[in-house]
């Protein structure tokens, strides 16, 4: 990753982290812990599907398997946690962790709303734990040399921003049934509106209008599975963005962001595994990922090596490594980003633009 520093001098103690959520995201979490986090040692997971959680951590020699979260944050060899469980959980967890110790790194969204996200953000400020949110567009190394870019001021004052993520798919969504309602807002474009504030940062997000349908599957319109959004953000320094999201896009995932300002155009992103080109007479094709951890697998390291070395960093009372502009994602990120997909929730069911409620109370 070309701009994250690491210190390695400081892995001599292993962070000992505890995996909560064995699924298809906690199985890819664990083998980065286990394999390639420099200093960090995957120590404990937990599921209630144990089965899932013992095969995974025979597969990588994790020795302690347990049902219940409460036997890792009662662990006083465990230094922190990775939360990966399903989503209604994630508050309370976060809560928990925090009440018991141990520095927490999430992933999204943090909470399903913001009662008790505001609660379980109290509660790490209150045990003065290092929290995370798994936003990992800011650890891949184009989003990166965008954001580069636009901290020296390259495309000047933002005016117009956009980011978009289309998730692969074959023209039909199979496993749609089965994903809750609402997911389009509260687990795919919170990456994007993080992105869009991460590009912004200083300005706050102030108002939205969301325009929503299933499109792919329009069967599923009734239960609240929503495919298709395109969202406008109005920022508080003026600038406006779009958002879009949707779940299918037969020829890969595809992940961007722009900025255009003052002075120019910044953009990240690409749709293509690498920048290679195949020119036959079949015409132009590349290679495209079918999947966010083919596309993201760097990011997806680079953030738990950011979070191993934040935690060891304050275990050890040392500064972490400096960084070139402002990168973890945290407390406010998450709120900031779940309170844009609430508004959102709110703007299609009403069909006129909602405020942000982007501010903490804590």
């Amino acid at each position: 990753m070309a701009y994250l520093n690491r210190n390695p001098s400081n892995a001599a103690v292993p962070v000992r982290i505890g995996l909560i959520g064995s699924g298809w995201m906690g199985a890819f979490h664990a083998e980065s812990i286990a394999r390639r986090i420099p200093g960090a040692v995957l120590a404990a997971i937990a599921d209630p599907n144990l089965e899932s959680a013992e095969a995974l951590a025979g597969t990588l020699g994790t020795a302690k398997v347990t049902g219940d979260a409460a036997d890792i944050l009662a662990d006083p060899e465990i230094d922190a946690v990775v939360i990966a469980s399903p989503a209604r959980f994630h508050s309370a967890l976060i809560g928990q962790a925090a009440a018991a110790g141990k520095h927490v790194f999430c992933e999204k969204p943090a909470g399903l709303g913001l009662e008790e996200l505001d609660a379980a953000l109290a509660a790490v400020d209150d045990a003065g734990v290092h929290f995370q949110i798994g936003f990992n567009r800011r650890y891949a190394a184009d989003f990166q040399a965008a954001k580069k870019d636009l901290a020296a001021g390259i495309a000047g004052e933002p005016q117009l921003l956009r980011s978009l993520t289309r998730d692969p798919g074959t023209g039909s969504i199979g496993h749609a049934a089965r994903i809750p309602a609402w997911t389009i807002f509260l687990e795919t474009l919170i990456h994007d509106f993080d992105t869009l504030n991460w590009f912004n940062e200083g300005a706050e997000p102030v108002e939205v209008y969301a325009a929503a349908d299933a499109l792919v599957e329009p069967g599923l319109r009734d239960q609240g599975f929503l495919d298709t959004a395109v969202v406008t953000i109005r920022y508080s320094n003026g600038a406006i963005a779009v958002a879009e999201a949707n779940f299918s896009a037969l020829y890969g995932y595809d992940v961007r962001g722009e900025v255009f300002g003052s002075r120019g155009m910044v953009q990240a992103g690409r749709s293509t595994e690498t920048a290679a080109r195949r020119f036959t007479a079949e015409g132009t094709s590349a290679d495209t990922p079918r999947l966010n951890v083919e596309l993201f697998r760097q990011a997806y390291t680079d953030e738990l090596v950011d979070f191993a070395d934040e935690v060891r960093a304050r275990r050890e009372r040392t500064a972490p490594a400096p960084k070139s502009f402002s990168l973890t994602p945290g407390a406010d990120d998450a709120r900031r980003a779940l309170a844009m997909a609430l508004a959102c929730i709110e703007s299609v069911q009403q069909g006129t633009p909602v405020a942000v409620n982007a501010v903490p109370v804590r």
